[in-house]
């Protein structure tokens, strides 16, 4: 039998386990008083692993505040007041379940994992028994259409696309109207995101966007931003740039098994208020799944 869920989460966080809570756990462990040099040194670790100035500053003052009211002086209590802290801050408050039928929006810089990203998810909706489409809104690069195409076939989904250097905007339109008549459950849509040319770039995910927002019709809008979490603190300034265009309300984290760096989801949460999704843990086609925040929370801190 296969790995079930959580092992799969777990084997992919454990880079980031041993980089991030083990450092947190020898700190811990070495250290006699939970005083003032405890809590500088356990705002280091954090900044030193990307979770961000302010999310750290969150972080060390709730567990303080914790630790205080509780009068908390026991190690694995320590380790449990800084876990809880965490989940809070991960989790969503009154969570978004998904509404079908649903567009999504799928944005993210070149090389991120975007359209394995979108075969993933083609694949678990279609495994629930939703009817799925894709849309090859990356016109610019006769690569990327070629390689949606050849997931479409593996999947077994539809695909709408146009002519190479077509305008993309044209291509999610279509797919809409045709996502609506054959009365589609997920229309998932791909997107350019060369930033070399980030302004022009930025200019056509608004546009496309727009075509979305005024012709979804009865369609739930959803628009998720896929990030590397190997990237690191260049993550959270990709989610600052694509959610002023796009106002995202998703996260797709691809590569969390290749990375020590999966709490960037911490601050990327804390600061724009963009839930993480769903986290991608392997390279196979099923390697992708919902993302909840008490079961990496748990692994992180067990």
């Amino acid at each position: 039998m296969g790995e079930n869920i959580f092992d799969k989460l777990k084997k992919s966080l454990e880079k980031t386990k041993k980089s991030f809570s083990g450092k947190i756990d020898q700190l811990i462990n070495y250290s006699g008083v939970y005083d003032e040099d405890f809590f500088e040194e356990l705002e280091e670790i954090l900044i030193l692993s990307d979770i961000g100035y302010e999310s750290t500053q969150r972080i060390v003052e709730k567990t303080r505040e914790i630790m205080t009211t509780e009068n908390i002086t026991d190690k694995q209590e320590v380790k449990k007041a800084i876990k809880r802290v965490v989940r809070d801050m991960l989790t969503e408050e009154g969570k978004e379940e998904l509404e079908t039928p649903a567009v999504f929006l799928i944005v993210g810089v070149n090389g991120v994992g975007k359209t394995t990203s979108i075969a993933k998810l083609a694949k678990m909706f279609k495994n629930q028994g939703k009817s799925v489409m894709l849309a090859a809104g990356d016109t610019f690069r006769a690569a990327a259409v070629e390689q949606l195409e050849t997931w479409a076939g593996r999947v077994g989904v539809p695909i709408i696309k146009n002519a190479q250097g077509a305008d993309p905007s044209s291509v999610l339109y279509d797919a809409l109207q045709a996502a609506k008549t054959k009365q589609v459950d997920v229309l998932l849509c791909d997107t350019a995101g060369r930033l070399h040319n980030k302004d022009n770039l930025m200019k056509e995910l608004a546009k496309m966007n727009k075509i979305i927002e005024n012709n979804a019709g009865h369609f739930h809008v959803y628009r998720y931003l896929v990030l590397d979490a190997t990237s690191g603190s260049n993550a959270v300034n990709q989610a600052q740039v694509f959610h002023e265009v796009t106002n995202l309300n998703g996260i797709i984290l691809t590569k969390l098994d290749g990375s020590a760096k999966g709490g960037i989801v911490i601050p990327i949460k804390y600061m724009y208020d963009i839930p993480v999704r769903y986290v991608g843990v392997g390279e196979g086609l099923d390697d992708i799944q919902v993302f909840e925040p008490a079961d990496f929370s748990a692994i992180l801190f067990e």
